[in-house]
Formats: C-alpha cells, structure tokens, sequence
C-alpha cells in the first residue's frame, strides 16, 4: 500500500480522529464547543443589540457578561487563552483597530460647522476639563494606591479619555440630523481625546523612566506639536481625497453600497497607517478623515448610506472586542486593585468626571443645565482606556507590580463604567428629551 502524503494526512486528522472513536457518543473537543460558544455570543449580542432601546441595560453590558462567562468556561474547561498581563499586545492591538474604525466612523456622523463658536463646549472638555482628570486621577493613584508620579499619570492618561466606541448610545445619530448639543459634545469629545490622551501617556512613561525633566523640550515639539499637527493634517487630507474618489465611484453604482462598511475598514486603517509611518497620532488622523470626507459633498446622497454600512461594522467590532476583553478577565485579576482600585474607578465615574466637566462648562456652554449635567455624567470609559493601558505596560517602562495594578485598576473602571452609564443612559436621554420638550 503507498505511503500517505504527509499534506494529505495532516488534511484528514480530524476525520481520522472521528473515525477511530468508533461508534456511539463521545464528547465534543473543545474547539468544537468553542465554536458553540461563538454561534451563541454572537446571536445573544444580535438580540441585545436589536432590542435594547427602551431597557434599563445597554449591549455593552450584555457583551461583557457574556465575555465573562465565557472566561468561566475557559476557565473551567483549562483551555489555552489570552493572558491579560502576558499577551497585552494581542489586547492593545485587538482596542486599537476597534477605536480606528469607530473614530472615522463617528466623523462620518458629525455636521457641525468647523468653528470655534460651534465647537465652543467641545474645545473646553479636551483642553481643560481632561487634563484636570489625568492630574485628579494620578493624584488619587498616588494617594489611593500609592503608585509613584510616572505611573500614576498613565494610569490619569488611561483613563481621562472618553469611549467613541461606548459613547455611541448617548452620541448623535446619523448625518443630516438635528442632534441636541449635549449629544454632539459628548460623541465629538469621545472622538479627540482618544488621541489627545498621548502626550500624556508619553510622559508619564518618560518620569517612570527616568524621573528627569531632559525629555521635557523633544516632549513638547515632537510628541505635543508634531504628532497633533501632523495626525489632524493627513486624516483632513485624505479623507478629502478619499471622499473625492468614493462618491463619483458610488454615484456611478461601481461601488456596490453592500460593501460601504468594508470601505469604511479599508479608508480608517489607511488613514491610521500614513499616519502612524509618519510618527503622529493616527487616532486624530482616523476621526479628522472621517470629518473631512463627510465635508467634501456635504449634501451627497450617498453619505447616509456610507455611514449605515460603518455603523455595522463598528457595531461587530464593539461585539467582538469586548467579549475579547471581558473573556481574558480573571477573578484574581479584579482582586489586584483592592477596594482601594474599585474605589478609584467609582471616584472617577460619580465624582472626578463629573466635576471636571461641570466646573468646565460651567454656565456659558450648553442651553440648560439638564444638558451640562447630562455632558458631566455621561463619560463613558471603554476600550480607548483599554488600549492605552494596554500599549503602556507592553513598553515595559512600569515597574512590574505598578504595571499590573495600573492594568487591572483600568479594567476595574471600564467595567463600573460600563454597568454605571449602560443603566442610566436611557434614563439620561429622557431627560434631554424632556428639557428639549419644555423650552422648545
């Protein structure tokens, strides 16, 4: 009898292995029943989805629940998975593509005219009221959890940043509509500080480094001025060329409108790229295309159907990595910040955000005090927190205790986050619709 091909024999190891059990039941491998698993979570997700409007829980809530229990399963079953501490470039990555999409997605959502009256509450949430919650944050990472300055102002950098992802239950809706101000505020500001975040997440890094100030000058042209001038001038240019080439190609139908959310992927990863090879912050350069191709044509009738096709893929992206995320959380893991970590996130949630953000806007910005309260409370944390924090403990600068309570602090937030803003946000945007009916 020949010998078998060593290709053919390695195309048929599964087959053999079923064939030799010989007859009767025999339990399933787990690859099988991760397949299971997968069908379920994302035909769970599809319903939540479909069915949380008017509910007193949000997807997101239902995504992480089933992320955990698929941790338990994991788990349980002793199957190989990813380890938060160990694999962080898998998470970093896995947050980052996810926060790419949905940055130049949610520009594709925002009409308000580029000035700085329009943009007045947005401006004063990134350039003030966010650094005042990195310092109150590292303040409290050193009071609280006694980590030193340079940790403390990643984990500040890390979790100052509100969610794109997250924001868009509380964010606007689709282009050509007339969304109330504190809507556009809040999914505007989730859409910038993702990228402002980095100058100081670079130098929390830099003092836990080295502890000097010789980093302060290069700091301050490169990683402040050149990487934030640089990031917003390519995504403004190429989504302007982007959209020069896209609505001639779907106006003629060679585009098929099946595929616009796959050209949403390949436009934000492009735009992220050149950005990234040219060392500036391709966060700001993804949301400053999106903003750019919804300009060029503003009144296009192509751009509502090119924002549907991103809104489903950002949807699956949100899916799927937070039952990522959720799946590689452990119970020993959550128990790394200690009451003192949870307490942090909970002081950041009901206390730090919201009076970082009130005292900012204060009474000159917004129409109602229903909408100041409305922008304060509702800063959603989310994977642009898990990336940051993911990308910071991969660089190895943190000593390797901080590095662990500074991750799982920022996991312990994300999640009171998430079950915090999921439960209220119904409750938040009847009130907006409520002050809206009154003065209007």
């Amino acid at each position: 009898m020949p010998a078998t091909p060593a290709g053919y024999a390695a195309t048929v190891t599964f087959s053999t292995a079923l064939l030799a059990a010989g007859p009767g039941l025999t339990w399933a491998e787990p690859a099988a029943l991760g397949f299971l698993a997968l069908g379920l979570i994302v035909g769970i997700g599809i319903l939540a989805r479909a069915n949380e409007d008017d509910r007193w829980w949000s997807s997101a809530m239902v995504y992480v629940a089933l992320g955990l229990a698929a941790a338990v399963a994991i788990d349980g079953l002793d199957v190989g998975w990813i380890d938060i501490e160990e694999d962080t470039a898998v998470i970093e990555h896995v947050a980052e593509a996810a926060v790419v999409v949905t940055l130049y997605a949610t520009g594709l959502q925002i009409d308000r005219d580029l000035n700085l009256v329009a943009w007045r509450s947005v401006l004063l949430l990134l350039l003030v009221a966010m650094p005042l919650t990195v310092a109150a944050v590292a303040l409290l990472g050193m009071g609280l959890l006694g980590l030193s300055l340079g940790a403390a102002i990643v984990l500040g950098a890390a979790l100052a940043p509100t969610d794109p992802v997250l924001a868009g239950d509380v964010g606007v809706g689709p282009p050509g509509e007339d969304d109330p101000e504190a809507r556009f505020s809040l999914t505007a500001e989730a859409s910038f500080n993702d990228g402002l975040a980095f100058p100081f997440l670079i130098a929390g890094l830099a003092i836990a480094a080295d502890g000097g100030t010789g980093w302060i000058g290069s700091w301050l042209a490169i990683d402040v001025a050149y990487k934030l001038v640089v990031g917003l001038l390519v995504g403004a240019v190429l989504g302007h060329l982007a959209a020069g080439v896209v609505l001639p190609l779907r106006s003629s139908e060679r585009l098929n409108a099946d595929l616009d959310g796959w050209l949403t992927v390949a436009i934000a990863l492009a735009v992220y790229g050149v950005a990234q090879v040219l060392s500036s912050y391709g966060f700001l350069a993804a949301i400053a295309a999106g903003l750019a191709f919804r300009r060029r044509e503003k009144d296009h009738a192509k751009h509502e159907e090119l924002h549907a096709g991103a809104q489903r893929i950002v949807q699956l992206l949100e899916l799927g990595t937070i039952v990522l995320v959720a799946s590689s959380l452990t119970l020993s893991g959550l128990g790394v910040p200690g009451w003192k970590g949870w307490l942090l996130g909970a002081l950041l949630v009901f206390v730090v955000r919201p009076v970082a953000a009130a005292a900012t806007l204060g009474n000159w910005c917004l129409d109602s005090g229903t909408e100041r309260r409305f922008v304060a409370f509702f800063g959603v944390r989310g994977l642009g927190s898990v990336y940051y924090v993911a990308a910071a403990v991969g660089t190895g600068t943190l000593a390797a205790g901080e590095a662990q309570l500074v991750l799982w602090t920022v996991m312990a937030t994300v999640l009171v986050s998430i079950v915090v803003h999921g439960i209220s946000a119904k409750a938040g945007l009847m009130s907006l619709k409520r002050d809206a009916a009154a003065s209007g």
